[in-house]
């Protein structure tokens, strides 16, 4: 028996009673895992029969009428996100140790009924966009095992995709939550940062850091989000909200910012900006108004991500992880983290306030449109190439997403089409923060408009 999210708040009796469908659902799970390890995703699993004495505890709970909306659904927890119990290596064994406590969004997930199955693989500290840089192995794309799956958060998307979970936590800084959705065809979404509680999260870059969420629809995204957002004092970096738009969710019409065709970057693959453009005239089928705008303030914000100060931040966060054995981070793991010192704190300042420059531009365009429509990645590429030029390659996937958290907007990444070579090609809508749910409903919309068959969360097979 399937239930959805918002279907087993009401009838949790209803799952009580079927616990055969909850233990089935963790059995296949591990059936699935166990068959494909090749593909890398997990650094550490659960033992099985933990997994599901787990779900017999649960589902006797949920028997005596406590609510449990998540009951038995199994997920996924990206490996610098705290599990109890379970091994945090952020994809570095010599930095592996395990906390006494979760992080803040687990719990609120493990709370709700949820089974976490293990953690999953990562570009090594959460340093990278391809899913290519971790001692454990690289994540492919479940499309075509020769391109990469997309990271930071490899692992997570692709343990979605391929059916090992129902949904699954990443963590989005430059668009870790939503080019792996893109290249794996699944929903990635990255909520306004500090909406989601980052305790708990081994960090990357703390002041633009967040929690993300990979599922198969946006409607079972959204009751994720539901579940895990809330101020968490203990969290500096955890925000009040100013207030949730709904509007352009609901109402027919709608507009929407797009790239003119002439600024498309695809480097090299113009097909991409095709499957873009097809993607804007979806928009419109479904009552939107495209506007083209000037993408240069969003293209240049990202230039301050992969190569302004911010590096320093995220050297900064780990600063003590330098010192552990130089064979223990990746070549390009210490490249990367060691062009920190060439940043001064006068660079530093310079860059805080073109970037504040920047969002105020940013804030002019979103005043005549409700979201900006973006290619999740500007193209795929293989492992071989990535491997052959893992920091260049690895910037121009960030080239529509580095800009996001810097400008303060959430994004929801949604599957579009499909290139000649049967690689995924996804688009992202963006909005100004705390837009999340005005910006789930477009998407949703969009979702709808592709008549893709719907997935739902499952607390049973």
């Amino acid at each position: 028996m399937s239930q959805s999210v918002a279907r087993s708040r009401t009838n949790h009796e209803t799952i009580a009673r079927n616990s055969s469908s909850a233990l089935e659902a963790i059995e296949t799970a591990y059936d699935r895992i166990e068959a494909e390890r090749e593909r890398n995703c997990w650094i550490y699993l659960r033992p099985r029969e933990e997994a599901l004495e787990e779900c017999r505890k649960l589902v006797a709970r949920a028997r005596t009428g406590e609510n449990l909306p998540l009951l038995g659904i199994p997920f996924g927890v990206k490996d610098n996100i705290d599990v109890e119990g379970m091994p945090t290596t952020a994809a570095c064994p010599a930095f592996s140790y395990t906390p006494w406590h979760s992080a803040h969004s687990v719990e609120r997930l493990t709370a709700a009924g949820a089974i976490c199955l293990g953690k999953t693989n990562l570009d090594q500290f959460a340093t990278g966009l391809s899913g290519a840089r971790s001692p454990y192995g690289p994540c492919a794309s479940v499309a075509d095992a020769r391109y990469v799956s997309g990271g930071s958060s490899s692992g997570s998307a692709v343990a979605v995709a391929a059916g090992h979970v129902a949904f699954a936590l990443g963590t989005d800084t430059g668009g870790s939550g939503r080019i792996p959705a893109g290249f794996n065809n699944i929903v990635g979404i990255k909520p306004t940062v500090g909406l989601v509680s980052s305790r708990g999260l081994v960090p990357n870059c703390p002041t633009i850091d967040c929690v993300s969420v990979f599922c198969n629809t946006v409607s079972d995204g959204e009751a994720i989000i539901e579940i895990i957002e809330g101020f968490d004092f203990e969290d500096p970096y955890s925000r009040v909200p100013r207030a949730f738009s709904f509007a352009t969710g609901t109402v027919p019409s709608f507009r929407f910012g797009c790239i003119a065709s002439a600024d498309l970057e695809c480097f090299g693959m113009p097909e991409c900006g095709e499957l873009y453009e097809r993607a804007c005239e979806r928009f419109t089928q479904i009552g939107g108004t495209a506007i083209e705008v000037d993408f240069a303030p969003f293209r240049q914000a990202g230039e301050l991500m992969f190569s302004g100060p911010w590096v320093a931040e995220r050297h900064s966060a780990i600063a003590s992880l330098m010192d552990i054995d130089s064979g223990s981070l990746l070549d390009v793991t210490r490249t990367v983290l060691g062009s920190a010192a060439g940043y001064s704190a006068i660079d530093t300042f310079g860059a805080i306030h073109r970037l504040h420059r920047l969002r105020r531009d940013a804030e002019a365009i979103f005043a005549c449109i409700d979201a900006l429509l973006v290619p999740t990645a500007p193209r795929p590429f293989t492992l071989e190439e990535m491997d052959r030029d893992p920091i260049t390659l690895n910037n121009r996937l960030g080239y529509y997403s580095y800009f996001a958290n810097l400008l303060d907007l959430c994004g929801v990444a949604v599957p579009n089409a499909t290139l000649p070579n049967g690689m995924p090609m996804g688009v992202t809508l963006l909005a100004p923060a705390w837009h999340d749910r005005a910006l789930i409903g477009l998407a949703r919309r969009f979702e709808a408009s592709a008549g893709r068959a719907a997935f739902e969360l499952k607390s049973g097979g």
